[in-house]
């Protein structure tokens, strides 16, 4: 079948067939797109620097001896004060850092028309997920310094364990208990669109017995969808933009895209990658962290690795080795965006469907990379990477393949058909 069908398509270009969608973005929406995307990657380098210079300040002006010293004033119990401790490190880091949250959140996506909130509605939101970190930074960092007392060789170890644990508690709560604080959810209509994702699903095994809407319209216009939770929580959930902005071959696209994840167990493989840099960098963090405090520490009041207000100084050595290993996380993540992208590909059979998302997508990400570009900074296979894959299995999997020449303004507008060649 193969064969037969490599030889009637050998007259597909892919290449033609690939620039014949690069070249429907061009001009300002182009230039826009590349300037707010290349602009990330200094955000990389500036928000690691923003962070360990608060980090800095909180031990440099005796802050972190204070936030203890408080903690000891209310309880003698050594859990107690690296709760009080982390609270108040939370809490006076993030209003530290406010003033750049609030630009790289709200100007910045407001300058390149990203943002479809005023600034009243983005701060709520944002205070909302300062109020979570509130809560669930402390419990962390409790058990972390827990273990940092009782396993002062191997407490890396220990410590990367228990973020894995909070991470898959994450994952299964996230969907009922955290999502619905920003957006709401309703059971998707029933109807012929809904029918095909439930084929598709049943096609590939995946629960399909909750497939939610919700409304993202209110904050952006980007389109995005999930299969999200473990266990008891699994559920389907598009946005609605998705369904508004784009037609059904791309919405089969995309949850054919998302699908994968679940089938293919990313949730698994990426938590093991991650888990396996945090190994790295909590390890590096335990060689590192107690030599700069016998260096610094009678300066900032910090007694040893153990005491809470050494705080700042493991988070300035983890900010410095994640901020090394962006390339390595990126791929991890990319790689894993890949393998998605082709089972979806042929879960869904909708091969120009996803080259028109991918076009979408580069509303605000770089269409066009060179190939070290990608490698470092992309989380996702680029809008070329992902329509030239598509080509190819158009011209590997579909009988008679044509060159779609799609219309001006198709990303404008859905329902604008594209003309075969």
């Amino acid at each position: 079948m193969l064969n037969l069908l490599a030889a009637a398509n050998a007259g597909f270009d892919v290449e033609a067939a690939t620039r014949a969608y690069l070249d429907t973005l061009q001009g300002p929406a182009r230039a826009n797109s590349d300037a707010y995307f290349e602009g990330s990657y200094w955000l990389i380098l500036w928000g690691t620097a923003v962070g360990i210079l608060v980090d800095w300040l909180l031990l440099r002006f005796g802050l972190m001896k204070a936030f203890r010293n408080l903690g000891e004033r209310i309880s003698r119990r050594r859990w107690i004060v690296t709760g009080v401790t982390a609270f108040f490190y939370t809490l006076v880091g993030g209003l530290l850092t406010l003033p750049w949250t609030i630009y790289t959140g709200f100007f910045r996506e407001k300058q390149y028309d990203l943002l479809s909130q005023g600034f009243g509605g983005w701060f709520g939101e944002t205070l909302i997920g300062f109020a979570i970190s509130l809560v669930v930074t402390p419990l962390v960092l409790i058990a972390i310094y827990a273990l940092i007392r009782r396993a002062p060789g191997t407490w890396w170890l220990w410590a990367t364990g228990v973020t894995g644990m909070f991470l898959l508690i994450g994952v299964v709560l996230g969907p009922v208990f955290i999502a619905p604080l920003f957006n709401d959810y309703t059971e998707m209509e029933a109807g012929p669109l809904r029918t095909r994702i439930e084929a598709v699903a049943a096609k590939e095994g995946i629960p399909a017995d909750h497939i939610y809407v919700f409304d993202q319209s209110k904050q952006h216009k980007r389109i995005s969808a999930n299969v999200s939770g473990l266990g008891p929580t699994i559920r389907i959930s598009l946005n609605d933009n998705l369904l508004e902005r784009t037609s059904e071959p791309e919405i089969l696209a995309v949850m054919g895209h998302e699908m994968g994840h679940y089938k293919l167990g990313h949730v698994w493989l990426l938590v093991g990658g991650f888990l396996c840099l945090a190994a790295i960098g909590f390890f590096a963090t335990s060689r590192i962290a107690p030599w700069l405090i016998r260096r610094y520490g009678a300066r900032w009041g910090v007694r040893d690795i153990a005491d809470p207000a050494s705080l700042p100084v493991l988070a300035i050595c983890l900010a410095v080795f994640f901020f090394l290993a962006t390339p390595l996380t990126n791929s991890l993540v990319r790689y894993n965006e890949s393998a998605a992208d082709a089972f979806g590909l042929d879960a869904a059979r909708e091969p120009d469907g996803f080259a028109k998302v991918a076009m979408r997508l580069s509303e605000y990400r770089k269409i066009e990379p060179g190939a070290v570009e990608e490698a470092v900074f992309f989380d996702h296979p680029s809008g070329r990477t992902r329509v030239e894959m598509a080509m190819q299995w158009k011209k590997d999997h579909v009988p008679d393949a044509t060159i779609v020449r799609p219309e001006p303004g198709y990303l404008d507008d859905p329902m604008k058909d594209a003309a075969p060649q």
